[in-house]
């Protein structure tokens, strides 16, 4: 008779927070989801939930939810919407434990896929991320998501194959120096960018994107998309095109010291 097999350690220390605006229908079983598999995986954690401003019943559902998980769950409450990227602030800002995972309250990808996360963190990873096995939006979502992540991975240099998968585990220590800034779905490009600028590792699995069955998308408004567009503008600047004219400035002073060394060693 074989000996029973060892049990699997539990991941040490999660945050996990959910970013929801408008999700009060999707927010009951997704925390449910959520409460099973950290009981289960994870010796260390918290929930934390982010209403970004919610005009449904979001506020009214969360103060139930909170009766039912008691101190384990958080709920930031801002009183205005202050966008995605607002959000993800705000729960980065919120988390207390080493890691931090997170992705979208409206219940569009499967928190029970969590372990496959948890599975990849190493001492030399800071950010594991998901990539869709197939999206399940409509198909001008799908294209646009595609030109828009194309389009992003070019301009900013970024390595990661779905900058717009939303299903993220991080080191927290990155975090605390990143600068942050951007209220709008930008803050995707801005975090994974800055992230591998770090230095971090990075690994990446495949996870299980579902249709939405409740509300409707911010990120493709025309409001929204016009947000995007001039915070992708300013990013660029900040993050791809200073760095390179800085770099010019290095090499041009490092080429005028060269060349002043070499006179007084050999002068005509």
């Amino acid at each position: 008779m074989q000996p029973p097999e060892a049990a699997r350690p539990k991941f040490p220390s999660l945050s996990v927070f959910f970013p929801a605006y408008n999700d009060a229908p999707s927010l009951p079983s997704l925390l449910g989801a959520a409460f099973s598999v950290l009981r289960e995986n994870v010796e260390q954690y918290e929930v934390i939930v982010v209403n970004d401003g919610s005009r449904d019943g979001t506020a009214a559902v969360l103060r139930e939810l909170q009766l039912q998980y008691g101190p384990k769950l958080r709920v930031v409450t801002h009183p205005a919407n202050r966008g995605y990227g607002g959000a993800l602030r705000s729960g980065f800002a919120a988390a207390g434990l080493d890691y931090v995972f997170y992705t979208d309250g409206d219940g569009q990808y499967d928190v029970r896929e969590l372990p496959l996360m948890l599975a990849q963190a190493r001492p030399h990873i800071g950010l594991v991320n998901g990539y869709k096995l197939k999206r399940h939006d409509p198909w001008r979502r799908i294209v646009i998501g595609r030109a828009y992540n194309a389009f992003a991975r070019t301009l900013f240099r970024i390595r990661l194959r779905d900058i717009d998968c939303d299903y993220r585990l991080i080191r927290r220590e990155l975090l605390q120096d990143l600068g942050l800034a951007s209220t709008s779905g930008t803050i995707c490009v801005e975090l994974v960018r800055k992230l591998e600028m770090t230095g971090c590792g990075v690994a990446q699995v495949g996870v299980h994107h579902y249709p939405r069955l409740y509300g409707s998308s911010q990120f493709f408004r025309v409001r929204s998309l016009l947000t995007t567009f001039t915070q992708l503008v300013r990013l660029y600047g900040g993050l791809v095109l200073a760095p390179a004219v800085r770099g010019m400035g290095q090499r041009a002073l490092a080429a005028r010291w060269l060349n002043a060394a070499m006179f007084w060693k050999h002068p005509a």
